[in-house]
């Protein structure tokens, strides 16, 4: 099973501005949990006249309790003193400045295990209408729990050593309560849940990521690139 959430909104200043903010929108008040940006590589294409950036972003966050609940302590690993968790986002932008268009896909490289999120968004330049300038977006979003498949490795796995003849009495029975633990609970069902309530969660932090676009763009507005390089600099300073 796999869950989806998408939604369509507009920015009112012109593209330029937008895809500028864009690449400057982490940290922002909405988005401190973003401790690092890293440009991997960028390149322009001189005929198609498209640029093509990739970045590796490090975040910090915390794994829904309910999900946490559902995983065992191997699946979730090593916390922060805090209970929070780093992971690695990978980004991959297009931005074609003739056309008015930007492309970007944003997957993580952690817990790939537990939930795989791939995010997709496209920013557009509307046709002409009037004197106001905007730009359209259009964001989705893939969630797909691979936490059955771990299970059901560890499900094999323990049960070929409860039957191999060298397993002594007490890990075979060591085994057979790890094998009893999982078997309580239906794969699907713990794919379906961790997929539900990370929808939820997505469905609360899009608009918080739309808030954080919009206050670097206003910053832009107001005072330029200084004043979003400074107020980058503060957001840094405050603790999450």
């Amino acid at each position: 099973m796999v869950k989806f959430y998408s939604t369509d909104y507009s920015y009112d200043y012109p593209f330029s501005a937008v895809t500028l903010a864009y690449f400057l929108r982490y940290p922002n008040p909405y988005s401190r949990h973003v401790a690092s940006t890293d440009t991997i590589s960028r390149s322009f294409n001189p005929e198609t006249q498209r640029l093509t950036t990739v970045r590796l972003h490090l975040k910090r966050s915390r794994l829904p309790p309910a999900v946490v609940k559902l995983l065992p302590k191997s699946a979730v690993g090593t916390t922060n003193p805090d209970g929070s968790t780093q992971s690695f986002i990978l980004e991959r932008s297009v931005v074609d400045v003739k056309e008015g268009w930007m492309e970007t896909e944003s997957r993580n490289l952690d817990w790939n295990n537990v939930l795989s999120v791939i995010e997709r968004q496209t920013y557009r330049r509307p046709p002409a209408s009037g004197d106001k300038e905007s730009t359209d977006v259009t964001v989705s979003v893939r969630l797909k729990s691979r936490i059955g498949e771990q299970i059901r490795k560890r499900r094999q796995r323990w049960g070929e050593q409860a039957s191999a003849a060298s397993v002594t009495g007490g890990e075979a029975e060591e085994g057979a309560a790890k094998q009893g633990w999982f078997s309580t609970w239906s794969t699907g069902a713990i794919r379906s849940a961790i997929e539900a309530i990370s929808l939820q969660r997505t469905e609360k932090s899009q608009p918080k990521a739309q808030l954080g676009m919009s206050v670097v763009l206003a910053r832009l507005r107001n005072g330029g690139l200084e004043a979003v390089l400074a107020g980058m600099e503060q957001d840094r300073e405050v603790k999450l």
